[in-house]
């Protein structure tokens, strides 16, 4: 066997390990993407529950307590605005991280335009170890998670958060993450976080509130319009809810952010093994092209041998 044939048979072997590889990495991925699946679909009616408590909550609530609660003060001026990067902690998805980076780095460019300052933090270490080589060190790291996020994770990142405002460091907060459709499409949303009362997800309670009930129901929806009595008052269950609506809503925003890097990951680790399937079958033409013209010469060197001795 000749030097090239030799080269190319060790090329396809090192495809073919490849995509064994790629093909388990695929799998793996599906099965996260599942859980991850199952994990947001058993959120979701806990979360807007949450919301439309919190916002039943605050209307019952005088304005004075509106007003005193500093989760819900607008300021009159935003001079610093918190962007949250929610990335993975590994790569091999396509362009789930960088989709990210660049929705960030973009908006805050567009804020920076706006005479506003920008503060980072960031959850994953390629967000993190991005914005750090680009001398954006993030006021918050949060990584080692991303793969299955607890409750107590986004609880350490909405507790920064809140700090960061109430503190006054920053005068609004938003989310940018990759919001989970499909496992062929993942969507790049930024929401607002803080003020709760600016937030992308406040009017979604409202709406869910007008919507909970059908035509069929029209006779009894009074019904759910009916007197509340809060105990202790609205402000008091309104200064508990609303921290556990900020969690609420950064825990959603790291399980979407799940769902899509499993999901991403599983395309790409798919594209990849059909790739490595096509480069197999032209490595092996090619190596059978080269074997085709070896036999040839070899014919043609014994015709000329056999010339020679006649």
């Amino acid at each position: 066997m000749s030097a090239s044939q030799a080269d190319v048979k060790d090329r396809i072997a090192s495809v073919k390990n490849i995509a064994k590889i790629t093909r388990a990495m695929e799998m793996v991925a599906a099965a996260r993407l599942r859980r991850a699946e199952q994990r947001i679909e058993a959120l979701r009616p806990y979360a807007r529950a949450v919301r439309v408590m919190t916002r039943a909550a605050a209307n019952a609530a005088s304005s004075a307590e509106i007003n005193s609660n500093p989760l819900l003060q607008r300021r009159e001026k935003e001079e610093r605005v918190a962007l949250l990067l929610v990335t993975g902690d590994r790569g091999l998805a396509g362009a789930f991280n960088s989709q990210i980076i660049r929705a960030g780095l973009k908006a805050a460019a567009d804020l920076r335009e706006q005479g506003e300052e920008v503060a980072f933090f960031a959850v994953g270490r390629r967000g993190v170890s991005t914005l750090t080589f680009r001398k954006q060190e993030p006021l918050g790291a949060y990584t080692g998670f991303t793969d299955r996020p607890a409750y107590a994770n986004a609880r350490e990142v909405a507790e920064d958060l809140i700090t960061a405002y109430v503190d006054g460091k920053v005068d609004r907060v938003e989310l940018i993450y990759n919001s989970y459709v499909s496992a062929l499409t993942q969507e790049v949303r930024r929401e607002t976080l803080l003020p709760v009362q600016e937030a992308t997800i406040w009017a979604a309670a409202g709406a869910e509130e007008d919507t909970s009930f059908s035509d069929a129901d029209a006779d009894e929806k009074p019904a759910a319009h009916a007197l509340v009595e809060y105990e202790p008052s609205p402000e008091g269950i309104l200064d508990r809810l609303i921290p556990d609506y900020v969690e609420i809503s950064v825990f959603r925003a790291l399980l979407e952010s799940t769902a899509s890097e499993h999901g991403a990951r599983m395309t790409a680790m798919r594209n990849a093994s059909e790739n490595a399937g096509e480069l197999i079958d032209d490595l092996t033409l090619e190596m059978n092209r080269a074997r085709q013209a070896e036999i040839t010469q070899e014919i043609m060197e014994v015709v000329a041998g056999a010339e020679g001795l006649s």
